[in-house]
């Protein structure tokens, strides 16, 4: 019997999952393959689930919709390993207030809201750009990452979950928000783990060294020297 295992990459039509494909194939083990797919028979035999996303929720969610994957992609996240990065994030929420209001998929349940920078003129929308992750509970994803580490974020929309608990790290853009979220065998990203640094590339990694029983998950780690490439002393 053979020992490979699948990690899908959903592809519901739009965000940027080629690079997120890319990136875990680059670093992926032998037994593992990444695959790039919209079907649900598909979706159900994978072993763990990366869903990345980008651009507007009430798209996404239409995207979702008219694939027919969304129940799939609710079954998915209650079962097996799961990755949700930048919109993958947001439309795992109750309701999103972008497009005039959204409802999502309700897998984590909460709210998206947009920033408020009128006491921040400073700063600017969407919030784009490197900026720090601080890391507000132990996870096995965080292992190997430095605390304060460096991501970067295309954004004009936080998650604000109902339960404070599934936070596991915040970042400040004028508001503290909830930059990444966990339950069970989920872990969701605001950032975009899968972009290149200044000198090096630092992807997912290892997102499909799984063993179930105990959510034993890594990534975002550096391949060169063990260090991770968001360090928080680099200025970008």
């Amino acid at each position: 019997m053979s020992n490979q295992k699948l990690v899908s990459v959903i592809d519901y039509g739009m965000g940027n999952l080629r690079s997120v494909a890319k990136a875990a194939e680059h670093v992926a083990p032998e037994q593992v393959r990444i695959q790039i797919t919209d079907d649900a028979d598909v979706i159900r035999d994978s072993d763990a689930v990366i869903f990345p996303g980008q651009g507007a929720a009430k798209a996404c969610m239409n995207a979702l919709n008219n694939t027919g994957i969304a129940h799939t992609l609710m079954e998915a996240a209650a079962e097996k390993p799961f990755l949700g990065i930048c919109m993958g994030l947001q439309v795992l929420m109750t309701h999103s207030q972008e497009n005039d209001g959204i409802d999502c998929l309700n897998i984590l349940p909460g709210d998206v809201k947009q920033f408020d920078l009128q006491n921040h003129p400073d700063l600017k929308m969407p919030h784009m750009g490197w900026n720090q992750i601080h890391q507000t509970q132990d996870h096995p994803l965080w292992h190997g990452i430095e605390q304060d580490s460096r991501f970067y974020f295309v954004h004009s929309y936080y998650v604000v979950p109902t339960d404070a608990d599934t936070i596991v790290g915040k970042t400040t853009h004028g508001t503290t928000f909830a930059s990444a979220l966990a339950k069970d065998k989920l872990f969701a990203i605001q950032a975009h783990p899968e972009k290149k640094c200044r000198r090096r590339t630092a992807i997912i990694q290892k997102f499909s060294e799984l063993e179930p029983t105990l959510n034993r998950i890594r990534i975002f780690k550096d391949l060169t020297e063990g260090t991770p490439c968001y360090s928080s002393q680099q200025l970008i």
